[in-house]
């Protein structure tokens, strides 16, 4: 891998979808309490060096009430971004893309549940934008590992950067 240089006031280091009841799921490679634990480590560590939080989360549309667990698993800190999402990524349909451009963000690092899903379509959709993408290989886990795989190995590359959380703490300071 090449040498990665992030300028933490110009990332944002997305979660996507850590709420207690996607956590539970049974994902793979990882289990996504050892995602939520990896990215709460990177939210501190991104924070520390005055980089932005955003915090990513679904409702369904259409219901009365969302199921249990579908709060934040990492609680929002002050200056943190709180996204609700009503679409599989977390550019449809919302304010991310005038939120991060009001921020003047022009590389995200993205992680969380699951690769093939919301995070797959969150990064297509910030290649689409303009976004340099940066893939945190060992913050994210799929509802399955071939899934899961398959993004890495064939999607991701295509899109951005792929790298390892010490990799990206490392870029940021």
């Amino acid at each position: 891998m090449t040498t990665l240089t992030l300028d933490p006031r110009r990332t944002a280091l997305v979660l996507i979808d850590l709420m207690p009841r996607i956590v539970a799921l049974d994902t793979a490679p990882l289990k996504g309490s050892e995602v939520l634990d990896r990215c709460a480590a990177l939210a501190k560590a991104t924070r520390s060096v005055g980089g932005l939080v955003v915090n990513v989360r679904v409702e369904r549309p259409g219901v009365d009430h969302q199921p249990e667990g579908s709060g934040f698993a990492l609680p929002p800190e002050p200056g943190d971004l709180e996204i609700v999402k009503h679409t599989l990524g977390a550019f449809g349909r919302g304010t991310l893309d005038a939120d991060l451009q009001r921020r003047d963000i022009t590389t995200l690092a993205l992680a969380g549940i699951a690769t093939n899903f919301g995070v797959e379509s969150t990064a297509r959709a910030a290649d689409d934008l303009g976004y340099e993408t940066v893939y945190l290989t060992d913050a994210m886990t799929g509802l399955d590992a071939e899934a899961h795989d398959f993004a890495l190995t064939q999607i991701f590359p295509r899109l951005g950067t792929l790298c390892t959380g010490t990799e990206y703490i490392a870029a940021l300071s």
